[in-house]
C-alpha cells in the first residue's frame, strides 16, 4: 500500500547570527523518516522542544524563512513541494493547530467554519460537524472571544475535518479538553481514520496518544529514537530504547518515575548520541559514533545496544 505521507531522511535547520555577523546553521531535527499510510494514525510523543510541532509545519509548508530544509517529503508518492503543499492545505491536507489564536478574532465561528457560503448543503454540514464535537449551532453566531478555550479548541478540529481531508496533522489537539470531550474526539479521529484517511497525531502525552495510535515515533532533541506499534508499549520487554523505556515507567499507569537530567537544547550535541547525558547504560562509543536508525525486533530504534534493553 503506498504511503499517504513518505518522509525520507528530512532534517531542518535554522539559521542564527552568533557573536555579530557570525552565522551558524542549527539543527532542530535531523534525519527523520517516517510513513502514515491510508487508515493509521500515527502519534509523534516527547518532550517540549523535541521539534514535533516543526515536524507539522514542515509537512504543511509553513517552516518560517529562516529555516532550511534537507531530504523529501512525498505525498501520495509525489514530491511535496512548497506550492503543492499549499494548493492542498486546508483541502486535502488538513492542520489542527496547537494554538487556538488561529481563529479569526473579527469574524463570527460559523462563517470561519463555513468559510463564507450560505448554502444548504454547506450549513448542514457545518451543523452537524459542530453537533459531532457537542457543539450547538448557536455557537456559529459567537465570535472566538466569547468562547471557552475548550469550545474554540473544538471548532478548530471541527474546521479541520469538515471537507474529509485525507491526511490530517493534529499538533497537540485535545488540552484544554475534558476527558469526555478528548474522548469523543479521538473516536471521531478513529473513524476518519477507518474511512482511508491518515493522521499524523502530535502529542507530549504518551497516555493518550496510546489510546488511539496504531504506531508511536518516539521524538528525543530532534531525532527519532524509535518507531514502535502501541502494543509494544504494553510490555516494556518489547520497547527497545532506554528513553522509551523510561517514558513508559514516568506514565501514570507506569512507575511514575522519573530520569535525572534534561533533554539538551539544539546544536548542544554535535556526535553521538543526544541521549547519553542521560542514559544509564552510556557507553564511550555512544558519544563518538553516529547512531544509526536500524530495525530491531519488528521496530526501529537508534540505539548501538537496543538488544540490552531486554534485560
Amino acid at each position: 500500500m503506498k504511503p499517504i505521507l513518505d518522509i525520507r531522511h528530512m532534517s531542518v535547520f535554522f539559521t542564527q547570527y552568533d557573536r555579530g555577523l557570525r552565522r551558524r546553521r542549527l539543527p532542530v531535527i535531523r534525519d527523520l523518516t517516517l510513513t502514515v499510510e491510508p487508515g493509521q494514525i500515527v502519534a509523534v510523543v516527547g518532550a517540549s522542544g523535541s521539534g514535533k510541532s516543526l515536524l507539522a509545519h514542515a509537512v504543511l509548508g509553513l517552516l518560517p524563512g529562516n529555516s532550511h530544509l534537507e531530504g523529501e517529503i512525498l505525498y501520495d508518492g509525489g514530491p511535496l513541494t512548497g506550492s503543492r503543499a499549499a494548493a492542498l492545505r486546508g483541502k486535502e491536507i488538513s492542520l489542527i493547530p496547537q494554538g487556538v489564536t488561529y481563529l479569526d478574532p473579527y469574524m463570527k465561528v460559523g462563517d470561519q467554519l463555513c468559510r463564507g457560503k450560505k448554502d444548504a448543503k454547506t450549513l448542514e454540514r457545518c451543523r452537524a460537524v459542530l453537533e459531532r464535537y457537542g457543539l450547538g449551532w448557536d455557537c456559529a453566531g459567537l465570535y472566538p472571544f466569547e468562547l471557552s478555550g475548550g469550545m474554540a479548541r473544538r471548532i478548530l478540529i471541527a474546521a479541520a475535518v469538515l471537507d474529509e481531508p485525507r491526511l490530517i496533522v493534529a499538533d497537540e489537539p485535545t488540552p484544554g479538553l475534558d476527558a469526555r470531550a478528548a474522548e469523543r474526539i479521538l473516536g471521531h479521529f478513529r473513524e476518519l481514520a477507518q474511512g482511508g484517511a491518515g493522521m499524523l497525531f502530535i502529542t507530549h502525552d504518551l497516555e493518550l496518544a496510546l489510546t488511539v495510535a496504531d504506531k508511536v515515533e518516539v521524538f528525543y532533541a530532534g531525532e527519532t529514537i524509535e518507531e514502535a506499534s502501541a502494543e509494544d508499549f504494553q510490555s516494556p520487554g518489547r520497547l527497545r530504547h532506554p528513553f522509551t523505556k523510561a517514558l513508559k515507567r514516568a506514565m501514570p499507569s507506569g512507575a511514575f518515575e522519573p530520569i535525572p537530567g534534561a533533554q539538551p537544547y539544539p546544536g548542544a550535541v554535535t556526535a553521538g548520541c543526544p541521549f547519553a547525558g542521560q542514559c544509564p547504560r552510556c557507553r564511550e562509543r555512544c558519544r563518538q559514533e553516529e547512531i544509526p536508525f536500524q530495525n530491531v525486533r519488528g521496530g526501529r530504534v537508534r540505539c548501538l545496544y537496543p538488544e540490552e534493553e531486554r534485560r
